[in-house]
């Protein structure tokens, strides 16, 4: 962990609270905000938009793991939550609302930061997965519209695939566009002929 991280604390319990404040303090200079109250915790997080959230909790519930989930959506942000005791379904239910680190146990300060540091680099792994699986989706995409485009160019022009596409970049340099975007257009152009 680099860098002043803005961290929100969600912590009932004032005494633990002011506990993990110091930890984190001791940890670097972080901006740190704590919340005591877990009613409209989602508004809250969205409000202040921290860098990483920590939850504390004795026993969480399934609305305050739904509340965590609005918070996280679209996972946009590392959480690590501890928990005294949990059960198998709230344990799957807080990893599925996007939970980077899951602990069990009673939270000591000097867990705190290599926990913290866990849940970050984990987060960050999640994120470029998720970033590449996008990609992947777009790239396959954009593939499918080209090779339609190619499709209504071999049967308009009576030309082979390798031609086709051959057409498509030109027009492409051409244009000074993608060739997904010369493809898209001629897409559009055929189903509204068609």
């Amino acid at each position: 962990m680099s860098g002043k991280l803005s961290i929100i604390v969600v912590e009932p319990d004032r005494e633990r609270a002011l506990m993990i404040v110091d930890s984190l303090r001791e940890a670097g200079d972080n901006d740190i905000h704590v919340i005591s109250e877990v009613s409209s915790l989602a508004r809250r997080i969205r409000e202040r938009a921290p860098d990483m959230v920590i939850v504390d909790l004795a026993s969480p519930t399934r609305d305050m793991i739904e509340e965590l989930t609005l918070a996280t959506e679209p996972l946009d942000r590392p959480v690590a939550m501890f928990v005294d005791k949990s059960d198998d379904s709230l344990t799957k239910a807080a990893i599925e609302a996007g939970v980077s680190a899951y602990v069990v146990d009673d939270l000591r300060p000097e867990r705190l930061r290599p926990i913290m540091s866990a849940a970050i680099t984990r987060f960050n792994m999640f994120r470029r997965m998720r970033d590449e699986l996008e990609e992947t989706k777009r790239a396959l995409e954009e593939r499918k519209v080209i090779d339609r485009a190619k499709g209504v160019l071999m049967k308009a022009r009576g030309i082979d695939e390798d031609a086709a596409y051959a057409l498509l970049r030109k027009t492409a340099m051409d244009k000074g566009k993608k060739i997904y975007d010369v493809a898209a257009a001629l897409v559009t152009a055929s189903d509204l002929l068609s």
